[in-house]
């Protein structure tokens, strides 16, 4: 009866083992292993590598799979199972604690990097002068640091096998006896290391939802007694009475510390290596995410810094390029960050980031137009081409921009209505920006009656040019008066100056003010004007009566 009882445990922590490892085996089961393969010295003898090799029944093709069968062996009762890892050539009893004492010593003080062994036949080769060799890990000893080293051997009809070398089975022993702190197994309650939830211990449940939660919360306390002490120290330095007291330790820094607390108790408290493996993987992630969220909220304050900088300067068309790059940026953060976790567990990411790419020429060649807009915004932007105030003259629309974003620009037309266009259909068109210019054209022709006298149009020539000459707004050097051509029906004389002013309705005051002084002028000489001529010929021979009622009207209209 006790030996069936014997045998229900056994296959119990059996289960146990197989589903607490279920984690580890996803990790370890991506087709490429992240070790990169070194490139073998020439000088090196190759390899007597069968074309094809045998699958061994206990994993032993490959140094992961050697390490996982020995643990799952070992940790499930099964010492003459686990002695067929070991390169050794005792049996029996012998053989059986030279593997408990080796899984023993694993279990204390192998650092916890399963799911970065070599998935490979012919190993890592790490150390091209030693490919039958693959180190796993390193232990410190008092003796010095001691090489967890597998090695590749020749089984005959088995082939290639990874054992553990004897090199490092030699040293087992002395390690062995080094070991004397207290594990958790022996120090807290056996219902909590030996009793599972679901396959995992019940000190992991426990370490997880109330040893890391009750971590954090008090890094939160800690958050909330330093905040008021650096609050009033920060506002007197920036002499600011109304500013908030600062978050002294984020979110994201707090999730740091609890990566670092989980470290230093995989280092300073006896876990089994499974248990280490486990942690360690959480704390990996805690960090990796921790780390890509403070990116993130420096990349926040960086925008804010930028938009204020903008406002200083008066540059607001920035501030839409600076979001989108800050949203660009935090988006790269984040699929850093999942390359870095895929990474860890031995996930090769090459696969990931080609389907990426596949999906992201998708991607661009649907939204070709949208992305055209969004870089012609940038563009128009960056180059400082259109401001929003500015008054532009567009094809066949004018008016004031409202709006400039990264897709569309808004502009009010005088009609008071909004027109939206594509920023890149604006890139694309002879765009004309009415509030840059420096001063406004003044260029009438004025049309002379012929029956101006040749004297009178020497003295209005002369005239008109004093006129504009002594008007303070005209630019003293463009004044230029000139009898341009005998016209149709008149003189024409060709008016040329610059108005220096800046603002539209200030030079339709000026225009209006000159037009008025010149037609004065006209008249004071004694000229006029002269009006359109109409000449109206008939084809057809007409009734008299007809033709007078139509020169009627036409003089009429003049």
């Amino acid at each position: 009866m006790a030996k069936l009882r014997k045998l229900v445990r056994v296959a119990a922590a059996r289960r146990a083992t197989v589903v607490s490892l279920l984690c580890v085996f996803i990790a370890c089961a991506a087709p490429g292993s992240v070790q990169a393969a070194a490139p073998v010295n020439p000088t090196t003898p190759a390899i007597a590598t069968p074309v094809e090799v045998a699958a061994d029944s206990l994993g032993r093709n490959t140094p992961r799979g050697t390490v996982l069968g020995f643990l799952i062996a070992a940790r499930t009762g099964q010492p003459e199972i686990a002695v067929q890892y070991l390169n050794t050539k005792m049996r029996g009893k012998a053989g059986e604690q030279l593997a408990h004492q080796l899984f023993t010593v694993l279990d204390r003080r192998l650092p916890p990097r399963l799911p970065q062994l070599s998935d490979r036949s012919e190993g890592s080769l790490a150390d091209p002068l030693k490919p039958n060799e693959d180190r796993i890990g390193r232990i410190e000893t008092e003796s010095g640091p001691l090489d967890v080293v597998l090695e590749r051997v020749n089984a005959g009809k088995a082939g290639y096998l990874w054992l553990f070398s004897v090199k490092t089975l030699e040293a087992i022993p002395d390690t062995y006896d080094e070991i004397n702190q207290a594990s958790l197994d022996e120090v807290l309650p056996d219902i909590v290391m030996t009793h599972r939830w679901f396959g995992i211990p019940v000190f992991n449940w426990l370490a997880m939802f109330i040893g890391m939660p009750l971590f954090y919360y008090c890094t939160v306390l800690l958050n909330r007694f330093l905040s008021p002490l650096v609050g009033p120290l920060r506002r007197r330095l920036r002499n600011t009475a109304d500013e908030r007291n600062p978050e002294v330790i984020p979110a994201p820094l707090r999730l740091l510390l609890l990566a670092l607390a989980i470290r230093w108790m995989i280092g300073h408290v006896s876990l089994p290596l499974l248990a280490r493996q486990m942690w360690s993987s959480i704390s990996v992630i805690i960090a990796i995410s921790a780390g890509v969220w403070l990116f993130i909220l420096l990349n926040s304050w960086t925008e804010e810094y930028s938009h204020g900088f903008a406002r200083k300067h008066d540059i607001t068309g920035i501030t839409a390029v600076v979001r989108l790059v800050r949203r660009f940026v935090d988006l790269l953060a984040i699929f850093a960050g999942i390359m870095g976790i895929l990474y860890y567990f031995g996930v090769n990411p090459t696969a990931v980031v080609a389907g990426l790419g596949v999906g992201g020429i998708a991607v661009a060649l649907a939204a070709q137009k949208t992305l055209e807009n969004v870089i012609g915004g940038i563009s128009l932007i960056l180059d400082k081409v259109v401001m929003v105030g500015d008054t532009l003259r567009v094809g066949s629309i004018e008016g004031t921009v409202e709006d400039l974003g990264l897709r569309s620009t808004r502009i009010r037309t005088s009609d008071r209505t909004v027109v939206s266009l594509p920023n890149g259909q604006i890139a694309n068109m002879t765009l004309e920006n009415l509030s840059t210019r420096d001063k406004f054209w003044f260029h009438p022709i004025l049309a002379l009656n012929y029956a101006t006298t040749s004297a009178q149009l020497n003295d209005l020539l002369g005239e008109i040019r004093a006129l504009l000459e002594k008007t303070p707004q005209v630019e003293p050097g463009s004044v230029r008066v000139t009898f341009l051509r005998l016209g149709a029906a008149a003189f024409e004389v060709e008016v040329i100056a610059y108005v220096e002013t800046r603002k539209a309705a200030e030079f339709l005051q000026i225009q209006e003010e000159l037009l008025l002084r010149i037609v004065a002028r006209i008249e004071a000489a004694g000229a006029q004007l002269a009006t359109p001529a109409h000449t109206v010929v008939l084809q057809s021979a007409a009734p008299r009566a007809v033709a007078g009622r139509i020169a009627t009207k036409v003089a009429a209209a003049e």
